[in-house]
């Protein structure tokens, strides 16, 4: 038994007298391996799960539950939107006579006895906050008249529904899958309902980007209170390859010839069917965490803590806020801020030590913070962190630190060939092909460290999303030109030799009447600085879906050490519930295993990398200051291509929905992903690293259209400048 209130004030939703945010997640039954029918222990896994990640809210899509989720969401304490078991999306929407089974009086008993048996079965459960009549079924007739029923049956709890709209027949606004600009226009409006939108950040594949910007919007306006992410968990079906024996998680096409079906399309969750949490994970925790910090004077040390819990005290009896003040990787302050005794919605300032710190070449500072629950309650143990953030003290920053190349007395000598530059300088050498520009050979001691050259790459293997917004064919002519026999230099010429160093240039005529320089400078000890020049077209429309370069290293260079931001995966529209800090990591460790997969093991704002055997000699990748101070990079036992379904020899995954549909080679390719699965990704006898400018975003509005944002896309009307140095290491 539980007492509560669920109720609309103006257009504002309130539990218990209190504006709370629904931070929710959809959820369909499903497991991997028994299907739609969920033991308690898998709907436990998932409630704790969902608390671990600061989600509060539950929309059932798109039926009721059974008993037992009822009783646990009581336990755990999850708001629940309980839905009916009503959805007729593909019957059409328009209000017509026979347009929409929602307007059709032959579906009027089935329309009210599913909202009806929902109502009976679950009425008495305190956890239900609020109804929803369906899912996409149109509005009318039948839709009036079930909200007229429900409440007259209840009248404490607020109804909802979808598609209709702004009509009189829902409570709440509750729309699906608005980009942060229009979130922007509603909150700025005068609604007179509630916007709690029904479904939103379709998280299907490598998705979730944007999230930042949504929820920016929400907590910004107050009519603006959350919503439920599409959705929960991918359900694909875990099941064993007869040929090979590889397992591998199924999903639309796959059972049977030639039956229709949306292919992998409803492998759209935050975890996988195995309940694995995606990496984008991260990014729903840290913006659905509930205590935020803000600089107020950064120099000073001074900055605001808020607690944003609804109920909640932040004492020091069930959480410990600490800090710690790094330099680089090192900890220089560490502390606790006790004595906050902050009641919901209270914010407080504090200080944290700075006095003593100095600037110093090469170093950044940085404070993190956590909120670290003391207490085990509602599915967290002690000692997780349930809200985090790292603010970069910049007034520290030392001067750039200065190209240094190794020291040393060796001069470097250049041999110019009718096919290739040598560059020698002791125990090291570069040799560099006229033809293409690429390096095919960096050696040291008589070792080679490459066993793929270090080329130019604009291409990434096509998300969901991207597919969705028809990138693989809005953009193949960068795709072509990364190829191996895509790309081939227009000029290669030595630009200064000397003792203290050699400078070489490769230049590329490009798609869209864009062009490539790449400038490679040698210096003594092995030591090579390659300055990246990329010169936009104006009139150019396209896009590119990352600048940068990649290069082949030995299978054993699987030794990872990076400073950046991680340890998980993280793109430049997804990287906020990341910090940037010191990992270690193994390179068969940096993929993450999507159903269909895809893109996958991008850091952002790295300074430097390494990569090295157990033992022996490896290689370091630095950010040059001379072309911003950060970089990206994948590194993977796989290559670009592996994560690109068009190059994978399995079907389209066609839908099948008419006897006439085009199943020909034009319209599949790069128009429609290949049934590819993650038994198809096998680890090849080397390490690809990309080292990367920028990677374009990853999206998230939507997977069926939505691009990312245009502050995370890379225009090709624009230039850009960068660079990195490599050294033996």
């Amino acid at each position: 038994m539980g007492f509560r209130t669920s109720e609309i004030k103006g257009n504002q939703y309130y539990v218990n007298g209190k504006r709370v945010y629904i931070k929710g997640v959809n959820y369909h039954e499903h497991d991997e391996k028994t299907g739609h029918v969920l033991s308690q222990e898998r709907i436990v896994e998932d409630m704790r799960l969902m608390k671990q990640h600061n989600i509060n809210a539950i929309r059932l899509a798109h039926y009721p539950q059974q008993r037992k989720f009822y009783e646990l969401a009581n336990q755990y304490g999850f708001y629940i939107c309980n839905e009916a078991n009503i959805e007729s999306h593909g019957m059409g929407y328009n209000l017509r006579r026979g347009g929409t089974l929602g307007n059709d009086l032959r579906f009027f008993n089935a329309h009210m006895d599913r909202t009806q048996n929902m109502y009976h079965q679950t009425k008495n459960y305190p956890c239900v906050m609020f109804w929803s009549l369906g899912n996409e079924g149109g509005n009318g007739f039948n839709f009036y008249e079930a909200y007229l029923w429900l409440k007259g049956m209840d009248s404490l709890r607020p109804v909802q529904y979808e598609r209709a709209l702004l009509e009189w027949n829902t409570d709440i606004y509750c729309p699906q899958y608005p980009g942060a600009e229009l979130l922007k226009r509603w909150g700025q409006g005068q609604t007179d309902r509630p916007y709690i939108m029904s479904e939103y950040a379709h998280a299907m594949g490598n998705s979730t980007g944007d999230f930042k910007e949504l929820w920016q919007a929400i907590y910004r306006h107050d009519n603006l209170q959350g919503g439920f992410i599409w959705d929960w968990v991918d359900q694909g079906i875990w099941v064993s390859d007869p040929d090979t024996g590889r397992e591998f998680w199924a999903y639309g096409g796959d059972f049977g010839r030639d039956t229709p079906s949306d292919g992998n399309f409803l492998c759209n969750g935050l975890v996988s069917p195995d309940r694995t949490p995606h990496p984008g994970l991260s990014e729903v925790k840290k913006m659905y965490q509930y205590v935020w910090f803000a600089p107020v004077d950064v120099q000073a040390g001074r900055f605001e803590v808020k607690n944003l819990y609804d109920f909640t005290t932040l004492d020091d009896r069930r959480f410990a806020v600490r800090y710690a003040v790094m330099a680089n990787e090192r900890v220089v302050r560490q502390g606790t801020l006790g004595g906050l005794n902050l009641i919901p919605g209270e914010a407080k300032e504090v200080t944290v030590p700075l006095s003593g710190l100095s600037a110093s070449a090469g170093v950044e500072y940085f404070v993190n913070f956590t909120v670290v629950s003391k207490v085990a309650e509602q599915g967290l143990e002690a000692g997780h962190i349930v809200a985090s953030e790292q603010v970069k003290l910049a007034h520290l920053d030392g001067p750039m630190k200065p190209l240094a190349p190794t020291k040393g007395t060796v001069s470097v000598s250049v041999s110019d060939e009718e096919g290739e530059i040598d560059v020698l300088s002791g125990g090291y050498g570069v040799t560099i092909d006229k033809s293409t520009g690429f390096i095919t050979s960096y050696r040291t001691g008589g070792r080679e460290l490459l066993v793929g050259p270090l080329r130019p790459n604009f291409w990434r293997g096509p998300t969901d999303n991207d597919y969705g917004n028809r990138m693989p064919s809005r953009m193949q002519v960068w795709k072509d030109v990364s190829m191996d026999s895509g790309m081939r230099a227009s000029r290669v010429e030595v630009l200064e030799q000397g003792r203290s160093k050699a400078v070489v240039a490769a230049h590329y005529d490009l798609p869209e009447s864009c062009a490539l320089t790449v400038t490679y400078t040698l210096y003594p000890a092995g030591m090579v600085h390659v300055g990246y020049g990329f010169r936009g077209n104006a009139e150019s429309k396209s896009q590119l879906p990352r600048i940068g370069m990649r290069l082949r290293l030995p299978k054993t260079f699987s030794a990872l050490q990076y400073f950046g931001r991680g340890p998980q995966e993280n793109y430049a529209d997804r990287n906020y519930g990341t910090n940037v800090g010191l990992y270690k990591s193994n390179v068969a460790l940096e993929g993450f295993d999507y159903v269909r997969p895809q893109e996958t093991g991008h850091h952002t704002d790295v300074r430097w990398l390494t990569l090295k055997p157990t033992k022996g000699l490896g290689i370091r990748v630095e950010a040059s200051y001379t072309g911003g101070n950060t970089l990206e990079f994948n590194a993977l036992h796989n290559s670009v291509e592996d994560f690109d379904s068009q190059e994978s020899n399995q079907p389209y995954q066609w839908k099948n929905h008419r006897p006439d549909e085009d199943h020909s080679e034009a319209a599949g390719r790069n128009m429609v992903p290949k049934r590819t699965h993650i038994s198809d990704i096998q680890p090849r006898d080397y390490v690809e690293l990309c080292v990367d400018y920028k990677m374009m975003g990853l999206g998230g509005d939507d997977s069926w259209g939505a691009q990312p944002y245009a502050q995370y896309q890379l225009p090709a009307n624009q230039n850009y400048t960068w660079g990195f140095i490599l050294r033996p290491f």
